[in-house]
């Protein structure tokens, strides 16, 4: 078996070391930056914190040095999905399925666009870069996969690719719906991520800072209200995942806070924008998600000097 990671940051990297290191498949990493790759050929993949080892695996900048796949992992920034799987796809063939452990909603329909069979995902660990070739493993938690249901991918390889996984070392659950998981996971995104970019708090400050605690659950209020209105059953409390993030050891900066500390654009439309979003299709107020949209959005025009 042959998995591409296709996104090679700080989340890809951390499915791409456990992957190899478990030696079950044969492990591509493709993604443009290339001083990691070539650290990663080079000397290996490195993560420490949660987990400290090496692991080896193949790695490439040049989309045209990777074989066909059986199965792809998309860990991009979802702003850069559709470039991502275009320049990827063709290692893809009609037996390939093709999984998105992304932020946000959304990312599934973009690579649906190119792939036959797509698994949507969603997943808790969470790092970050400390130099090329070496991760720093913040947080540990599970995954949740299942079909995309546009595609009709059989729940045979959603379960091949979540025993592999977890058997790796990232606990991963195969769902026969896997909605719940990723609006669980995009409404505690929504309301933490864009709160930490614009105070420049990490988690566990901004959750126990009474004014951006209260904050956090009014965002999760109208996130949990459109997901009902949509019929989506919740895998769990999105407050629940706000208190663990913010009682894992460490400082952890949400990513959207890191994207606005390098000036980077950030995955706001795919959060709190889908939020507005589904919230206008389906009736429902989401006010305070519409603000940090629009808040968000506006740090980054800034970046370009408007003046």
């Amino acid at each position: 078996m042959k998995i591409c990671i296709v996104g090679c940051g700080a989340v890809g990297s951390l499915f791409a070391a456990h992957l190899a290191k478990a030696g079950e498949a044969e492990i591509w990493a493709y993604d443009l930056w290339k001083d990691h790759m070539e650290a990663i050929r080079q000397n290996g993949l490195r993560l420490s914190g949660a987990a400290d080892f090496m692991a080896r695996l193949n790695a490439t900048s040049d989309p045209q040095q990777l074989p066909r796949c059986d199965y792809g992992i998309v860990a991009t920034k979802a702003i850069h999905t559709k470039n991502a799987i275009a320049q990827a796809a063709h290692i893809f063939d009609e037996n390939s399925a093709v999984c998105s452990v992304q932020n946000g909603v959304g990312n599934e329909e973009i690579i649906a666009a190119h792939v036959k069979y797509v698994i949507r995902g969603t997943t808790f660990p969470a790092g970050h870069p400390i130099a090329p070739g070496h991760i720093g493993y913040d947080i540990k938690g599970d995954t949740w996969i299942g079909p995309f249901e546009p595609t009709h991918t059989s729940m045979s390889k959603v379960e091949e690719l979540a025993g592999v996984i977890t058997r790796s070392g990232m606990n991963t659950i195969a769902l026969p719906d896997a909605r719940g998981a990723q609006w669980t996971k995009l409404i505690f995104n929504a309301s933490t991520n864009p709160v930490g970019a614009l105070t420049l708090l990490h988690h566990g400050a901004a959750t126990r800072f009474a004014a951006t605690g209260q904050l956090f659950n009014d965002l999760i209020a109208e996130g949990e209200s459109v997901a009902k209105k949509l019929g989506i059953e919740l895998h769990g409390d999105p407050r629940a995942l706000v208190q663990k993030g913010a009682n894992a050891p460490g400082k952890h900066r949400a990513s959207m806070l890191q994207d606005v500390l390098a000036k980077r654009q950030t995955e706001v439309d795919f959060m709190n924008g889908a939020i507005v979003e589904w919230g206008e299709k389906m009736g429902v107020p989401t006010p305070l998600n519409k603000a940090m949209w629009e808040l968000i959005k506006g740090v980054e025009h800034s970046w370009s000097d408007p003046s």
